[in-house]
């Protein structure tokens, strides 16, 4: 099965246009390094929670909105090899190096993990 890469981040509603645009940049990096796929969700229905929910995980500000995320990739073992590659991009290549393509939004905030597949249900 697939592994998973999944992330929850704050961005200010603001900043969904940089934020689009620095995603695409760096889910290109991840394509190339064999990624299947990236995809980037913007918040449309984020209800508020009695103990917790996606805003309080991130500790979301009011004019900030949720973006959630994740990449598959073919296995741990290439996910794995990307991501060391990645730390040598982020001083190489101007789509990943934050002086160049700088994060809109704070990322001391993000959560992230990287998950097996289980299951896969699809039409």
């Amino acid at each position: 099965m697939t592994f998973i890469d999944g992330f929850v981040v704050p961005v200010p509603a603001s900043n969904k246009s940089e934020f689009i645009e620095h995603a695409r940049k760096i889910g290109g990096v991840f394509v190339e390094l064999g990624a299947l796929h990236v995809r980037e969700c913007w918040g449309a229905d984020v209800p508020d929670g009695t103990l917790t929910d996606f805003k309080k995980a991130v500790q979301a500000k009011p004019d900030e909105a949720i973006a959630f995320g994740w990449i598959e990739w073919p296995d741990r073992g290439t996910r794995d090899a990307a991501m060391e590659k990645m730390q040598g991009l982020m001083k190489t290549d101007d789509r990943v190096k934050p002086e160049t393509n700088p994060m809109p939004f704070d990322g001391k905030r993000m959560i992230f993990a990287g998950f097996e597949s289980l299951l896969v249900s699809e039409k």
